[in-house]
Protein backbone atom coordinates (compact mmCIF):
# COMPACT_ATOMS: atom_id res chain seq x y z
CA UNK A 1 0.00 0.00 0.00
CA UNK A 2 1.40 3.75 -1.12
CA UNK A 3 0.05 6.86 -0.51
CA UNK A 4 -0.25 8.03 -3.55
CA UNK A 5 -2.21 4.76 -4.21
CA UNK A 6 -5.10 6.05 -1.96
CA UNK A 7 -5.75 9.06 -3.72
CA UNK A 8 -9.30 9.38 -6.33
CA UNK A 9 -7.41 11.58 -9.10
CA UNK A 10 -7.77 9.99 -12.65
CA UNK A 11 -8.66 6.95 -10.57
CA UNK A 12 -12.28 4.47 -10.68
CA UNK A 13 -13.88 4.00 -7.00
CA UNK A 14 -13.85 0.51 -8.03
CA UNK A 15 -10.38 -0.22 -8.41
CA UNK A 16 -9.09 -3.58 -6.74
CA UNK A 17 -5.59 -2.01 -5.27
CA UNK A 18 -7.28 0.79 -3.96
CA UNK A 19 -10.54 -1.70 -2.46
CA UNK A 20 -7.59 -3.63 -0.80
CA UNK A 21 -5.69 -0.49 0.54
CA UNK A 22 -8.65 0.79 2.22
CA UNK A 23 -9.83 -2.23 3.49
CA UNK A 24 -6.55 -2.90 5.07
CA UNK A 25 -6.70 0.72 6.73
CA UNK A 26 -9.50 -0.65 8.35
CA UNK A 27 -8.34 -4.03 9.67
CA UNK A 28 -5.24 -2.50 10.51
CA UNK A 29 -7.59 -0.24 13.02
CA UNK A 30 -8.58 -2.99 14.60
CA UNK A 31 -5.46 -3.46 16.29
CA UNK A 32 -6.12 -0.50 18.63
CA UNK A 33 -9.04 -2.39 20.41
CA UNK A 34 -8.24 -4.84 23.11
CA UNK A 35 -6.75 -7.08 24.04
CA UNK A 36 -4.01 -5.76 21.70
CA UNK A 37 -3.81 -1.91 22.65
CA UNK A 38 -1.62 -0.65 20.01
CA UNK A 39 -2.76 2.97 19.91
CA UNK A 40 0.04 4.15 17.45
CA UNK A 41 -1.60 2.33 14.39
CA UNK A 42 -4.29 4.91 14.78
CA UNK A 43 -2.17 7.68 13.75
CA UNK A 44 -1.27 6.19 10.45
CA UNK A 45 -4.92 4.38 9.62
CA UNK A 46 -7.01 7.57 10.54
CA UNK A 47 -3.95 9.94 8.83
CA UNK A 48 -3.94 7.89 5.82
CA UNK A 49 -7.91 7.72 5.82
CA UNK A 50 -7.84 11.76 6.54
CA UNK A 51 -5.60 12.56 3.70
CA UNK A 52 -8.24 10.57 1.53
CA UNK A 53 -11.17 12.76 2.42
CA UNK A 54 -9.43 16.13 2.05
CA UNK A 55 -8.46 15.27 -1.25
CA UNK A 56 -11.80 14.97 -2.53
CA UNK A 57 -12.90 18.73 -3.01
CA UNK A 58 -16.86 18.54 -4.32
CA UNK A 59 -19.79 17.48 -2.46
CA UNK A 60 -21.83 17.50 -5.21
CA UNK A 61 -19.44 14.87 -7.06
CA UNK A 62 -17.54 13.39 -4.53
CA UNK A 63 -19.49 12.12 -1.51
CA UNK A 64 -20.50 8.77 -3.29
CA UNK A 65 -16.70 8.27 -3.20
CA UNK A 66 -15.97 9.13 0.29
CA UNK A 67 -18.95 7.14 1.29
CA UNK A 68 -17.74 3.81 -0.88
CA UNK A 69 -14.37 4.68 1.28
CA UNK A 70 -15.60 5.01 4.59
CA UNK A 71 -18.17 1.34 4.09
CA UNK A 72 -14.64 -0.06 3.12
CA UNK A 73 -13.03 0.88 5.91
CA UNK A 74 -15.84 0.08 8.59
CA UNK A 75 -16.33 -3.33 6.74
CA UNK A 76 -12.32 -3.83 7.52
CA UNK A 77 -12.63 -2.42 10.93
CA UNK A 78 -15.63 -4.81 12.46
CA UNK A 79 -14.94 -7.56 10.24
CA UNK A 80 -11.45 -8.31 11.56
CA UNK A 81 -12.29 -6.65 15.46
CA UNK A 82 -15.43 -9.21 15.26
CA UNK A 83 -13.87 -12.18 13.93
CA UNK A 84 -14.53 -14.02 17.44
CA UNK A 85 -17.93 -14.20 16.64
CA UNK A 86 -17.33 -17.22 14.32
CA UNK A 87 -16.31 -18.85 17.69
CA UNK A 88 -20.40 -19.00 18.91
CA UNK A 89 -21.42 -20.75 15.41
CA UNK A 90 -18.74 -23.21 15.51
CA UNK A 91 -20.27 -24.37 18.84
CA UNK A 92 -23.37 -26.13 16.99
CA UNK A 93 -21.04 -26.53 13.52
CA UNK A 94 -23.01 -29.78 12.98
CA UNK A 95 -26.49 -27.74 12.56
CA UNK A 96 -25.42 -24.05 11.39
CA UNK A 97 -22.04 -25.45 9.46
CA UNK A 98 -23.92 -22.92 6.65
CA UNK A 99 -23.80 -19.85 9.17
CA UNK A 100 -20.32 -19.93 10.01
CA UNK A 101 -18.84 -17.51 7.66
CA UNK A 102 -21.82 -14.37 8.25
CA UNK A 103 -21.59 -14.02 11.71
CA UNK A 104 -18.28 -11.46 11.44
CA UNK A 105 -19.15 -10.69 7.74
CA UNK A 106 -22.35 -10.09 8.35
CA UNK A 107 -22.29 -7.44 11.47
CA UNK A 108 -19.25 -5.65 9.46
CA UNK A 109 -21.53 -5.24 6.41
CA UNK A 110 -24.66 -3.93 8.88
CA UNK A 111 -22.20 -1.43 10.76
CA UNK A 112 -20.01 -0.22 7.61
CA UNK A 113 -22.45 2.51 7.19
CA UNK A 114 -21.94 4.05 10.55
CA UNK A 115 -18.30 4.66 8.65
CA UNK A 116 -19.50 5.61 5.17
CA UNK A 117 -22.16 8.12 6.53
CA UNK A 118 -19.52 10.28 8.19
CA UNK A 119 -17.33 9.93 5.58
CA UNK A 120 -19.69 11.38 3.27
CA UNK A 121 -21.30 14.02 5.47
CA UNK A 122 -17.86 15.44 6.14
CA UNK A 123 -17.72 16.55 2.60
CA UNK A 124 -20.20 19.35 3.45
CA UNK A 125 -17.33 21.46 4.66
CA UNK A 126 -13.72 22.18 2.50
CA UNK A 127 -11.32 20.29 2.99
CA UNK A 128 -8.67 20.74 5.97
CA UNK A 129 -9.42 21.17 9.71
CA UNK A 130 -13.19 21.75 9.89
CA UNK A 131 -13.26 18.53 7.83
CA UNK A 132 -11.22 16.47 10.07
CA UNK A 133 -13.47 17.84 12.78
CA UNK A 134 -16.35 17.15 11.07
CA UNK A 135 -15.68 13.49 10.39
CA UNK A 136 -14.63 12.99 13.68
CA UNK A 137 -17.78 14.04 15.37
CA UNK A 138 -19.91 11.82 12.75
CA UNK A 139 -18.00 9.02 13.42
CA UNK A 140 -19.01 9.26 17.29
CA UNK A 141 -22.39 10.11 16.22
CA UNK A 142 -22.44 6.55 14.28
CA UNK A 143 -20.82 4.86 16.73
CA UNK A 144 -23.25 5.94 19.77
CA UNK A 145 -26.08 5.50 17.42
CA UNK A 146 -25.43 1.80 17.61
CA UNK A 147 -27.06 1.28 20.57
CA UNK A 148 -30.44 1.56 18.39
CA UNK A 149 -29.20 -1.29 15.65
CA UNK A 150 -31.87 -4.05 16.25
CA UNK A 151 -31.57 -4.70 20.25
CA UNK A 152 -27.76 -2.68 20.07
CA UNK A 153 -24.41 -3.92 19.54
CA UNK A 154 -21.93 -1.63 20.63
CA UNK A 155 -19.05 -3.87 20.51
CA UNK A 156 -15.17 -2.23 19.31
CA UNK A 157 -15.88 1.51 20.83
CA UNK A 158 -12.54 3.14 20.22
CA UNK A 159 -12.27 4.59 23.63
CA UNK A 160 -11.87 1.16 25.01
CA UNK A 161 -8.41 0.95 23.22
CA UNK A 162 -7.76 3.70 26.18
CA UNK A 163 -8.03 0.63 28.65
CA UNK A 164 -4.46 -0.74 28.81
CA UNK A 165 -4.15 -2.98 31.92
CA UNK A 166 -2.30 -2.03 34.68
CA UNK A 167 -1.88 1.82 36.22
CA UNK A 168 -1.30 3.55 32.77
CA UNK A 169 -4.78 2.28 31.39
CA UNK A 170 -6.66 3.77 35.11
CA UNK A 171 -5.23 6.98 34.11
CA UNK A 172 -6.08 6.87 30.33
CA UNK A 173 -9.39 5.99 31.62
CA UNK A 174 -10.30 8.07 34.06
CA UNK A 175 -11.79 11.27 32.18
CA UNK A 176 -14.57 8.45 31.33
CA UNK A 177 -15.81 9.76 34.67
CA UNK A 178 -17.02 12.70 33.25
CA UNK A 179 -17.23 12.44 29.15
CA UNK A 180 -18.14 8.47 29.22
CA UNK A 181 -16.70 6.03 26.36
CA UNK A 182 -18.24 7.87 23.66
CA UNK A 183 -16.45 10.65 24.98
CA UNK A 184 -13.17 8.83 24.93
CA UNK A 185 -13.70 7.61 21.32
CA UNK A 186 -14.31 11.41 20.09
CA UNK A 187 -11.34 13.02 21.74
CA UNK A 188 -9.22 9.71 20.42
CA UNK A 189 -10.59 10.04 16.90
CA UNK A 190 -9.97 13.77 16.93
CA UNK A 191 -6.47 13.38 18.13
CA UNK A 192 -5.51 10.27 15.52
CA UNK A 193 -7.21 12.30 12.83
CA UNK A 194 -5.89 15.78 13.39
CA UNK A 195 -2.37 14.05 14.34
CA UNK A 196 -1.98 11.66 11.59
CA UNK A 197 -3.25 13.53 8.72
CA UNK A 198 -0.92 16.63 9.32
CA UNK A 199 1.94 14.15 9.64
CA UNK A 200 1.14 12.70 6.51
CA UNK A 201 0.47 15.94 4.68
CA UNK A 202 4.06 16.68 5.35
CA UNK A 203 5.57 13.74 3.85
CA UNK A 204 7.98 15.09 1.03
CA UNK A 205 7.11 12.18 -1.08
CA UNK A 206 3.22 13.54 -0.94
CA UNK A 207 4.09 16.99 -1.45
CA UNK A 208 5.90 16.35 -4.28
CA UNK A 209 3.82 13.27 -6.21
CA UNK A 210 0.39 14.31 -4.71
CA UNK A 211 -1.58 15.95 -7.45
CA UNK A 212 -4.42 17.81 -4.71
CA UNK A 213 -7.34 19.40 -5.54
CA UNK A 214 -7.67 23.51 -5.43
CA UNK A 215 -9.64 23.07 -1.80
CA UNK A 216 -7.01 21.63 -0.31
CA UNK A 217 -3.84 22.85 -1.52
CA UNK A 218 -4.48 26.15 0.66
CA UNK A 219 -3.46 23.97 3.76
CA UNK A 220 0.17 22.40 2.51
CA UNK A 221 2.79 24.03 4.41
CA UNK A 222 6.16 23.13 5.00
CA UNK A 223 7.31 19.89 6.18
CA UNK A 224 9.14 21.44 9.00
CA UNK A 225 6.77 23.45 10.42
CA UNK A 226 4.07 21.28 9.84
CA UNK A 227 5.72 18.74 12.37
CA UNK A 228 6.79 21.17 14.59
CA UNK A 229 3.20 22.09 15.25
CA UNK A 230 2.28 18.70 15.19
CA UNK A 231 4.62 17.83 17.86
CA UNK A 232 3.16 21.24 20.30
CA UNK A 233 0.03 20.22 19.78
CA UNK A 234 -0.21 16.54 19.82
CA UNK A 235 2.28 16.66 23.45
CA UNK A 236 0.69 19.26 24.86
CA UNK A 237 -2.64 17.26 24.77
CA UNK A 238 -1.50 14.07 25.57
CA UNK A 239 0.46 15.91 28.74
CA UNK A 240 -3.10 17.67 29.46
CA UNK A 241 -5.30 14.39 29.19
CA UNK A 242 -3.11 12.59 31.17
CA UNK A 243 -2.75 15.01 34.13
CA UNK A 244 -6.31 14.97 34.35
CA UNK A 245 -6.44 11.39 34.70
CA UNK A 246 -3.81 11.58 37.17
CA UNK A 247 -5.46 14.06 39.12
CA UNK A 248 -8.50 12.05 39.38
CA UNK A 249 -6.65 9.18 39.83
CA UNK A 250 -5.07 10.55 43.14
CA UNK A 251 -8.16 12.32 44.47
CA UNK A 252 -10.96 10.70 43.99
CA UNK A 253 -12.16 8.84 47.14
CA UNK A 254 -15.10 6.42 47.91
CA UNK A 255 -17.15 7.32 50.53
CA UNK A 256 -20.22 5.73 52.55
CA UNK A 257 -20.38 1.81 53.45
CA UNK A 258 -18.53 -0.77 52.24
CA UNK A 259 -19.75 -3.16 49.82
CA UNK A 260 -20.32 -7.26 50.76
CA UNK A 261 -17.37 -9.68 50.00
CA UNK A 262 -18.30 -11.15 47.02
CA UNK A 263 -17.49 -15.27 46.45
CA UNK A 264 -17.32 -15.42 42.21
CA UNK A 265 -17.79 -19.18 41.19
CA UNK A 266 -15.87 -19.82 37.92
CA UNK A 267 -16.92 -23.01 36.68
CA UNK A 268 -14.90 -23.71 33.72
CA UNK A 269 -18.02 -25.87 31.99
CA UNK A 270 -17.52 -26.22 28.10
CA UNK A 271 -20.46 -24.89 26.35
CA UNK A 272 -20.60 -28.25 24.80
CA UNK A 273 -21.64 -30.10 27.45
CA UNK A 274 -24.13 -27.45 28.92
CA UNK A 275 -25.98 -27.42 25.10
CA UNK A 276 -25.90 -31.45 25.04
CA UNK A 277 -26.74 -31.23 28.55
CA UNK A 278 -23.82 -33.85 29.63
CA UNK A 279 -23.63 -34.81 33.21
CA UNK A 280 -25.68 -31.96 34.64
CA UNK A 281 -25.50 -33.27 37.96
CA UNK A 282 -21.35 -33.16 37.72
CA UNK A 283 -21.83 -29.76 36.77
CA UNK A 284 -24.11 -29.16 39.90
CA UNK A 285 -21.63 -30.56 42.22
CA UNK A 286 -19.06 -28.54 40.75
CA UNK A 287 -20.68 -25.56 41.56
CA UNK A 288 -21.41 -26.15 44.88
CA UNK A 289 -17.89 -27.55 45.77
CA UNK A 290 -16.83 -24.12 44.76
CA UNK A 291 -18.70 -22.48 46.63
CA UNK A 292 -18.38 -23.88 49.75
CA UNK A 293 -14.74 -23.63 49.39
CA UNK A 294 -15.44 -19.80 48.67
CA UNK A 295 -18.12 -19.52 51.56
CA UNK A 296 -15.22 -20.89 53.92
CA UNK A 297 -12.55 -18.37 52.60
CA UNK A 298 -15.04 -15.69 52.69
CA UNK A 299 -15.67 -16.72 56.63
CA UNK A 300 -12.13 -16.45 57.71
CA UNK A 301 -11.71 -12.66 55.22
CA UNK A 302 -15.04 -11.81 57.20
CA UNK A 303 -13.87 -12.23 60.66
CA UNK A 304 -10.50 -10.74 59.90
CA UNK A 305 -12.48 -7.45 58.75
CA UNK A 306 -14.80 -7.36 61.84
CA UNK A 307 -13.87 -4.75 64.28
CA UNK A 308 -15.90 -2.18 67.51
CA UNK A 309 -15.15 0.11 64.28
CA UNK A 310 -16.13 -1.72 61.36
CA UNK A 311 -19.17 -4.15 60.98
CA UNK A 312 -19.95 -7.68 60.12
CA UNK A 313 -19.94 -7.95 55.67
CA UNK A 314 -21.99 -9.45 54.06
CA UNK A 315 -21.39 -12.31 52.04
CA UNK A 316 -22.70 -12.93 48.08
CA UNK A 317 -21.74 -15.70 45.97
CA UNK A 318 -22.57 -14.96 42.14
CA UNK A 319 -22.79 -17.66 39.53
CA UNK A 320 -22.50 -17.27 35.97
CA UNK A 321 -24.67 -16.49 33.26
CA UNK A 322 -27.27 -19.87 32.68
CA UNK A 323 -24.54 -21.34 34.98
CA UNK A 324 -27.94 -23.89 36.65
CA UNK A 325 -27.55 -26.81 34.44
CA UNK A 326 -30.24 -29.46 33.67
CA UNK A 327 -33.45 -29.35 32.16
CA UNK A 328 -35.48 -28.08 34.84
CA UNK A 329 -35.96 -24.48 35.93
CA UNK A 330 -34.21 -22.80 38.83
CA UNK A 331 -37.16 -21.63 39.76
CA UNK A 332 -39.46 -24.87 39.80
CA UNK A 333 -36.81 -26.37 42.03
CA UNK A 334 -37.45 -25.38 45.56
CA UNK A 335 -34.62 -28.08 46.40
CA UNK A 336 -32.47 -27.15 44.39
CA UNK A 337 -32.51 -23.95 45.56
CA UNK A 338 -32.30 -25.24 49.06
CA UNK A 339 -29.24 -27.31 48.38
CA UNK A 340 -27.39 -24.28 47.43
CA UNK A 341 -27.98 -22.32 50.24
CA UNK A 342 -27.10 -24.99 52.53
CA UNK A 343 -24.15 -25.69 51.00
CA UNK A 344 -23.32 -21.75 51.01
CA UNK A 345 -24.33 -21.57 55.11
CA UNK A 346 -23.15 -18.14 56.17
CA UNK A 347 -24.02 -16.16 53.03
CA UNK A 348 -26.82 -13.71 53.14
CA UNK A 349 -27.71 -14.04 49.11
CA UNK A 350 -26.58 -15.98 46.32
CA UNK A 351 -26.51 -14.66 43.04
CA UNK A 352 -27.66 -17.66 40.23
CA UNK A 353 -27.77 -16.96 36.29
CA UNK A 354 -30.61 -19.22 34.93
CA UNK A 355 -33.42 -19.32 32.42
CA UNK A 356 -36.53 -18.88 33.59
CA UNK A 357 -40.34 -19.25 32.36
CA UNK A 358 -42.87 -16.03 32.69
CA UNK A 359 -46.62 -16.52 33.32
CA UNK A 360 -47.06 -15.97 29.58
CA UNK A 361 -44.68 -19.51 29.01
CA UNK A 362 -42.29 -17.25 27.63
CA UNK A 363 -38.28 -18.02 28.26
CA UNK A 364 -36.22 -15.30 29.62
CA UNK A 365 -32.24 -15.14 30.84
CA UNK A 366 -32.43 -14.09 34.44
CA UNK A 367 -30.04 -13.51 37.43
CA UNK A 368 -32.22 -15.40 41.28
CA UNK A 369 -31.49 -13.75 44.27
CA UNK A 370 -31.75 -16.76 46.86
CA UNK A 371 -32.10 -15.75 50.23
CA UNK A 372 -30.37 -18.43 53.05
CA UNK A 373 -33.75 -20.40 53.17
CA UNK A 374 -33.54 -21.22 49.38
CA UNK A 375 -36.78 -18.96 48.43
CA UNK A 376 -36.32 -16.58 45.47
CA UNK A 377 -35.84 -12.98 46.66
CA UNK A 378 -35.69 -11.15 43.68
CA UNK A 379 -35.30 -11.94 40.11
CA UNK A 380 -33.86 -9.68 37.07
CA UNK A 381 -34.57 -10.19 33.36
CA UNK A 382 -32.19 -9.62 31.08
CA UNK A 383 -33.08 -6.46 28.63
CA UNK A 384 -30.93 -6.42 26.41
CA UNK A 385 -30.64 -9.69 24.19
CA UNK A 386 -27.92 -10.62 21.71
CA UNK A 387 -28.94 -9.95 18.12
CA UNK A 388 -29.23 -13.50 16.20
CA UNK A 389 -28.07 -15.09 19.34
CA UNK A 390 -30.97 -14.61 22.28
CA UNK A 391 -32.68 -11.92 19.90
CA UNK A 392 -33.97 -12.95 15.93
CA UNK A 393 -35.13 -9.47 13.97
CA UNK A 394 -38.48 -10.16 13.09
CA UNK A 395 -38.14 -9.89 8.78
CA UNK A 396 -35.59 -12.64 8.99
CA UNK A 397 -36.58 -15.46 6.83
CA UNK A 398 -34.05 -18.22 8.40
CA UNK A 399 -34.94 -19.34 11.90
CA UNK A 400 -31.81 -18.96 13.24
CA UNK A 401 -32.99 -18.06 17.02
CA UNK A 402 -34.55 -21.30 18.58
CA UNK A 403 -38.49 -20.65 19.17
CA UNK A 404 -37.99 -17.20 17.92
CA UNK A 405 -35.54 -16.21 20.98
CA UNK A 406 -36.12 -15.02 23.96
CA UNK A 407 -38.24 -11.90 25.93
CA UNK A 408 -36.52 -9.10 27.30
CA UNK A 409 -36.83 -7.41 30.73
CA UNK A 410 -37.78 -3.81 31.56
CA UNK A 411 -34.23 -3.01 31.95
CA UNK A 412 -31.78 -1.62 35.00
CA UNK A 413 -32.67 -2.24 38.15
CA UNK A 414 -31.27 -1.59 41.92
CA UNK A 415 -32.23 -4.63 44.09
CA UNK A 416 -32.53 -3.86 47.75
CA UNK A 417 -31.83 -7.20 49.45
CA UNK A 418 -32.26 -8.20 53.31
CA UNK A 419 -28.74 -7.50 55.06
CA UNK A 420 -27.25 -6.84 51.28
CA UNK A 421 -25.96 -3.33 50.28
CA UNK A 422 -27.83 -2.27 47.25
CA UNK A 423 -26.78 -3.46 43.81
CA UNK A 424 -27.75 -3.23 40.15
CA UNK A 425 -27.90 -6.45 38.46
CA UNK A 426 -26.23 -7.10 34.53
CA UNK A 427 -26.54 -10.14 32.56
CA UNK A 428 -23.55 -10.49 29.98
CA UNK A 429 -23.16 -7.85 27.44
CA UNK A 430 -25.90 -5.73 28.79
CA UNK A 431 -22.30 -4.21 30.36
CA UNK A 432 -21.14 -2.98 26.82
CA UNK A 433 -23.74 -0.02 26.77
CA UNK A 434 -22.60 2.68 28.35
CA UNK A 435 -24.77 4.99 30.35
CA UNK A 436 -27.34 2.30 30.55
CA UNK A 437 -26.74 0.04 33.05
CA UNK A 438 -28.04 1.74 36.51
CA UNK A 439 -31.55 3.08 37.37
CA UNK A 440 -30.46 6.71 37.98
CA UNK A 441 -33.23 7.53 39.94
CA UNK A 442 -31.70 4.38 42.51
CA UNK A 443 -28.72 4.49 42.56
CA UNK A 444 -26.65 0.74 43.56
CA UNK A 445 -23.62 0.39 45.39
CA UNK A 446 -22.18 -1.91 43.41
CA UNK A 447 -22.96 -4.03 40.26
CA UNK A 448 -23.20 -7.89 39.97
CA UNK A 449 -22.36 -8.85 36.64
CA UNK A 450 -22.62 -12.45 35.37
CA UNK A 451 -21.79 -13.76 31.57
CA UNK A 452 -21.28 -16.42 29.90
CA UNK A 453 -18.50 -16.26 27.61
CA UNK A 454 -17.39 -19.61 26.47
CA UNK A 455 -19.42 -19.46 23.58
CA UNK A 456 -16.35 -16.87 21.88
CA UNK A 457 -13.49 -19.24 22.89
CA UNK A 458 -10.64 -17.97 23.89
CA UNK A 459 -10.57 -14.97 21.66
CA UNK A 460 -10.36 -11.13 21.89
CA UNK A 461 -13.61 -11.24 22.71
CA UNK A 462 -13.67 -11.96 26.61
CA UNK A 463 -11.32 -9.88 26.90
CA UNK A 464 -13.53 -6.61 24.93
CA UNK A 465 -15.87 -7.71 26.74
CA UNK A 466 -14.15 -7.34 30.12
CA UNK A 467 -12.99 -4.22 29.11
CA UNK A 468 -16.03 -2.62 29.24
CA UNK A 469 -16.66 -3.93 32.91
CA UNK A 470 -13.65 -1.81 33.52
CA UNK A 471 -14.95 1.21 31.97
CA UNK A 472 -18.94 1.11 33.49
CA UNK A 473 -17.13 1.30 36.60
CA UNK A 474 -15.28 4.56 36.20
CA UNK A 475 -18.18 5.63 34.36
CA UNK A 476 -20.42 5.62 37.43
CA UNK A 477 -18.17 5.22 40.09
CA UNK A 478 -19.29 2.09 41.58
CA UNK A 479 -17.45 -1.44 42.12
CA UNK A 480 -18.72 -4.29 40.29
CA UNK A 481 -17.84 -7.89 40.11
CA UNK A 482 -17.80 -10.09 37.63
CA UNK A 483 -18.73 -13.97 37.04
CA UNK A 484 -17.84 -15.58 33.74
CA UNK A 485 -18.23 -19.53 33.67
CA UNK A 486 -14.61 -19.79 31.47
CA UNK A 487 -13.27 -16.68 32.29
CA UNK A 488 -12.43 -13.92 32.70
CA UNK A 489 -13.88 -13.17 36.17
CA UNK A 490 -13.01 -10.02 37.54
CA UNK A 491 -13.42 -7.46 40.62
CA UNK A 492 -13.10 -3.56 39.74
CA UNK A 493 -13.08 -0.74 42.16
CA UNK A 494 -15.08 2.79 41.18
CA UNK A 495 -10.85 3.77 39.71
CA UNK A 496 -11.03 0.66 37.17
CA UNK A 497 -8.37 -0.42 39.48
CA UNK A 498 -8.87 -4.50 39.23
CA UNK A 499 -8.58 -5.99 43.06
CA UNK A 500 -8.73 -9.44 41.54
CA UNK A 501 -9.20 -11.98 38.37
CA UNK A 502 -9.51 -15.65 37.24
CA UNK A 503 -7.67 -16.36 34.04
CA UNK A 504 -9.65 -17.86 31.21
CA UNK A 505 -10.26 -21.55 31.11
CA UNK A 506 -9.46 -21.74 35.07
CA UNK A 507 -11.83 -23.40 37.78
CA UNK A 508 -11.91 -21.92 40.88
CA UNK A 509 -13.30 -19.11 43.31
CA UNK A 510 -12.67 -15.95 43.56
CA UNK A 511 -12.91 -14.11 46.78
CA UNK A 512 -12.72 -10.07 47.35
CA UNK A 513 -14.51 -7.59 50.03
CA UNK A 514 -16.19 -4.99 47.68
CA UNK A 515 -14.99 -1.33 48.81
CA UNK A 516 -17.59 1.65 48.93
CA UNK A 517 -18.41 3.36 45.87
CA UNK A 518 -17.33 6.76 44.73
CA UNK A 519 -19.67 9.82 44.81
CA UNK A 520 -21.39 9.75 42.01
CA UNK A 521 -19.88 11.00 38.69
CA UNK A 522 -20.63 13.55 36.00
CA UNK A 523 -21.29 10.72 33.56
CA UNK A 524 -23.02 8.43 36.40
CA UNK A 525 -25.50 12.11 36.54
CA UNK A 526 -26.09 13.10 33.24
CA UNK A 527 -24.90 9.88 30.82
CA UNK A 528 -24.83 10.43 27.28
CA UNK A 529 -26.15 13.49 27.30
CA UNK A 530 -22.29 14.96 27.91
CA UNK A 531 -20.54 12.94 24.77
CA UNK A 532 -23.56 14.13 22.85
CA UNK A 533 -23.18 17.89 23.84
CA UNK A 534 -19.49 17.75 22.89
CA UNK A 535 -20.25 16.50 19.28
CA UNK A 536 -22.33 19.09 18.47
CA UNK A 537 -19.74 21.47 19.91
CA UNK A 538 -17.21 20.10 17.56
CA UNK A 539 -19.89 20.19 14.51
CA UNK A 540 -20.20 23.63 15.12
CA UNK A 541 -16.98 24.32 15.15
CA UNK A 542 -16.45 22.38 11.93
CA UNK A 543 -19.15 24.55 10.48
CA UNK A 544 -17.85 27.96 12.01
CA UNK A 545 -14.66 27.44 10.37
CA UNK A 546 -15.84 27.56 7.23
CA UNK A 547 -16.97 30.65 7.90
CA UNK A 548 -13.32 31.77 9.01
CA UNK A 549 -10.36 33.03 6.84
CA UNK A 550 -8.50 29.92 5.00
CA UNK A 551 -5.39 28.87 6.83
CA UNK A 552 -2.72 26.32 6.32
CA UNK A 553 -3.76 22.96 8.16
CA UNK A 554 -0.67 23.29 10.81
CA UNK A 555 -1.16 26.85 11.91
CA UNK A 556 -5.26 26.39 11.80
Amino acid sequence: MTFSSLSWHHHSIFSYSRWYSILGLGALTALALPPVYALPILLFTFGLFGHLLNTLSDWTTDWKKAAWAGALFGFGFYATGLYWLINAVMIRADQFWWFIPFPSIGCALILAPTVAIPAALSLLVPAGIARLLLFSATWTLADMSRTFIFSGFTWNSLGSSMAIPGIIGSILIQPAAWIGEDGLTLFLVLFSTLCGTTFVEALPSLQQKQIVSHSSSSYRNSNRTQILYLLYYGIGFITLWVSLGTWRYLTAHPSGKAGPIVVIVQGNVPETDKIGQNSPRDIFIRYLTLTAQGIQKAKILQASLTTNHQPKRSIVFLWPETSFPGYDLLQDSPLARAIIMRESTGAQAGFIGAIRRDNQGRYRNSLFALAPDGSIEAVYDKARLVPFGEYQPPFIPLQIVPNGGLAAGPGPQTWHLAHIPAVGPLICYEVIFSGEITNRKDRPRWLANVTNDAWFGNSAGPRQHLTSVRLRAVEEGIPIARAANTGISAVYNGLGQCLGFLKWGKKGVLVVPLPPALPCTLFGRYGQTIPLLLCCLTLFIAFYRTKMPKKSLARA
